[in-house]
């Protein structure tokens, strides 16, 4: 591509949007509908359900290892190999999982798959960036939000519908005849220009064990402090050893070049203080819907898919409106608009109605929905074309990076203190993250105005 700020002509854009948000889809709906699996699997396969976390934790752990990798692998041999190789990856580690008699089996399954959901997580945004004109960013990044929220929400209920009629195997399975419509249209995906820097396989190294190490002590600090402590400690001196080794290099693993842009770094705080809110709030409450209010699980999940479908509704037109306004305004909006539901959520958990918590989770999830879409158009928009995997790695960081947070601090609390007060304390910390992303925002409002128009 000679610019890629033009995109591609009208018949192949549509095939290569079509794909990459077919991936996105298949991944996210992979993730949901997996999980709410764990206790049959358990049962079938004879493991204590403790075991069957392992299956979420593989894919995780894998997932964020390979998020930054990938973005060098696809700078120097090619957007499009990289991510077609990634949904063959994905598809071919789901037969696996279908087929799986064993957890070990099932488990190795699983990292594989979130080796190859890694690529389409990092890479999926670039792509859809090479493959519009640079005036449509902000509209097909809100379609890909859009994408991600109708999986999340669809995902439980789809899960629940095939475990009605046939066995967990099935869930795996579902995700082959997706993956291979996607392989179909990899020439139709933009062929964008590729760096002849050389991979450090030592540094990859280093980065695959400084955020594997990290994730496995967020899942074991309750249990075993002490030795989270311990993969803490190792996963900062692999991290400084990281940093070190990159810091003066053109194009390094982890982003520094980006870092050291305000817009950039701004971005990347404020979605890692977003989602860390989201997550806190959406892990907390189930566990307030049914233990405090006493709803039915079913009741729960009705009353929680109010928020991935207000995030569907609001992605979609935050994408129009990014393209044509300030972003870090609309960040700034979103994320205070999210900050005012979860604290409007944490007066409301005092009440035994559980009907107010419609209009606060549509208010929340149209809160996150318009902060996603435009500071993920404004952190892709920060970086040189030439970084857009680089870029894209580290979105996908500093997303996993806010929930791991998330769901720790969550369980800190719980361990800590009766449920009633427990739900009320997590959303007013989640509040308090997601108005820090908010504040963080206005950094690159007073930023903008200085600048001028």
């Amino acid at each position: 591509m000679s610019d890629a700020s033009l995109g591609l002509p009208a018949p192949q854009r549509t095939i290569a949007v079509a794909a990459v948000l077919g991936a996105m889809t298949l991944v996210v709906l992979d993730a949901s509908v997996a999980t709410i699996a764990l206790p049959t699997i358990a049962t079938d396969l004879g493991i204590a359900p403790a075991l069957s976390v392992s299956i979420v934790t593989a894919y995780q752990v894998a997932l964020v290892m390979a998020l930054l990798p990938y973005g060098a692998l696809a700078e120097r041999y090619g957007y499009r190999r990289v991510f077609a190789g990634g949904v063959a990856l994905f598809s071919l580690a789901s037969v696996c999982a279908a087929m799986s008699t064993t957890l070990v089996w099932l488990v190795t399954a699983r990292c594989l798959q979130g080796l190859g959901a890694a690529a389409v997580m990092a890479l999926g945004v670039a792509l859809l960036r090479f493959s519009v004109h640079h005036s449509w960013l902000g509209i097909v990044v809100g379609w890909n939000a859009l994408a991600v929220a109708l999986a999340s929400a669809a995902g439980p209920s789809l899960g629940a519908f095939i475990l009605s009629v046939g066995n967990w195997h099935w869930l795996y399975a579902l995700n082959v005849p997706l993956g291979v419509c996607v392989l179909l249209a990899p020439r139709a995906l933009p062929k964008a220009d590729t760096s002849p820097h050389r991979l450090d396989l030592f540094s990859i190294g280093l980065n695959a064990s400084a955020f594997a190490l990290f994730f496995l002590g967020a899942q074991i600090i309750l249990a075993r402090p002490g030795m989270a402590a311990v993969l803490f400690a190792a996963a900062g001196l692999s991290l400084w050893m990281l940093v070190r080794r990159e810091k003066f290099k053109d194009s390094p693993l982890i982003p520094l070049d980006l870092l050291r842009g305000l817009s950039f770094r701004v971005s990347v705080v404020a979605s890692v203080c977003c989602f860390t809110g989201q997550t806190a709030a959406l892990v907390v409450l189930p566990f307030h819907l049914q233990h405090e209010l006493h709803q039915t699980p079913l009741a729960a999940g009705l009353y929680l898919t109010v928020w991935p479908l207000s995030v569907a509704l609001a992605a979609s037109a935050a994408g129009r409106l990014a393209d044509r306004t300030s972003t870090a305004r609309l960040c700034a909006m979103g994320a205070i608009c999210l900050g005012f539901g979860l604290m409007a959520a944490a007066v409301w958990s005092t009440q035994r109605n559980p009907w107010p918590f419609i209009p606060i989770a549509m208010v929340c999830g149209a809160g996150f929905g318009l902060f996603q879409v435009a500071n993920n158009r404004n952190m892709f928009l920060s970086a040189p074309v030439t970084r857009s995997g680089a870029a894209g790695g580290m979105q996908g960081t500093a997303r996993l990076t806010g929930q791991t947070a998330g769901a720790v601090i969550v369980a800190l609390l719980f361990s800590l203190g009766p449920s009633a007060e427990t739900s009320r304390i997590a959303l007013v910390i989640a509040a308090i993250f997601t108005l820090l992303a908010g504040v963080a925002s206005t950094l690159r409002v007073q930023v903008s105005s200085r600048a001028g128009p």
